[in-house]
């Protein structure tokens, strides 16, 4: 990713509606689809400013891995502790057969292999371990913010489904979220491109917006892997290692 982009998310990933109201969710997808077991071993992957660690504190013990040095640098403040900075998909240094729950939270669309990517992280799973995954959706949504995140693609979801059916993974669950919102993207993005404002800057919105945009984004957490939702901006996928 751009610098900026790591001094936007270490600036804003307390405070904006999009990282706060994510958190809810996955924690939510997490506690409902992936079940990890009390004290569990999780491994977080491009974990960014470590925003996600608390969050992922309640399911066990967390190690992570980022390799932009000064993201890592916050995020190891966070954690308390060294960060490893192996790339996927190699995870050189990464141990084997050993977590219960590894996430990859808007990453693998980053990795030019996302088979090899998939399959790496299968190996550091142990028997039954969890892997869960965001990425982004819809290709024709391609804009600057995409670029910017040096994003190699987005998704569909039989694109996502094929992805961990062709993997040594066991595909639980695929589907959308954050589909409330959904439309109120594909509006913006349209009229960004109109007026030639899409620059891929993430800002705060007004304070009543942003928690509007929150509580909206949040109701998800209540729905996700209970019910199907439709067309989102993002994928999630659930697998397990055999």
């Amino acid at each position: 990713m751009e610098r900026f982009v790591y001094d936007q998310m270490a600036a804003l990933d307390q405070r904006h509606w999009w990282y706060c109201a994510r958190r809810e969710v996955v924690a939510a997808l997490i506690r409902r689809l992936a079940r990890p077991p009390a004290g569990a071993a999780i491994l977080e992957i491009g974990c960014g400013t470590g925003h996600n660690f608390e969050m992922l504190g309640e399911f066990g013990h967390v190690d992570a891995l980022e390799l932009d040095d000064e993201a890592r640098s916050i995020a190891e403040k966070r954690l308390g502790r060294c960060i490893m900075s192996a790339p996927l998909p190699e995870l050189v240094g990464v141990p084997e057969n050993h977590y219960g729950l590894i996430g990859a939270f808007d990453v693998i669309e980053h990795i030019d292999d996302h088979h090899a990517a998939i399959a790496s992280i299968a190996a550091r799973l142990k028997p039954g371990g969890k892997f869960v995954m965001t990425v982004p959706a819809h290709q024709w949504m391609w804009s600057a913010h995409d670029t910017v995140n040096h994003h190699k693609r987005r998704y569909s979801r039989p694109g996502l489904k094929q992805l961990i059916e062709r993997s040594p993974l066991e595909l639980e669950k695929v589907g959308y979220f954050n589909s409330l919102l959904f439309p109120v993207a594909i509006a913006e993005r349209m009229v960004s491109k109109a007026l030639g404002k899409d620059g891929g800057d993430l800002e705060l919105p007004a304070a009543p917006l942003n928690a509007a945009l929150k509580r909206t984004f949040a109701i998800e957490r209540h729905l996700i892997g209970r019910v199907p939702l439709p067309p989102g901006l993002s994928l999630f996928a659930v697998a397990s290692a055999t």
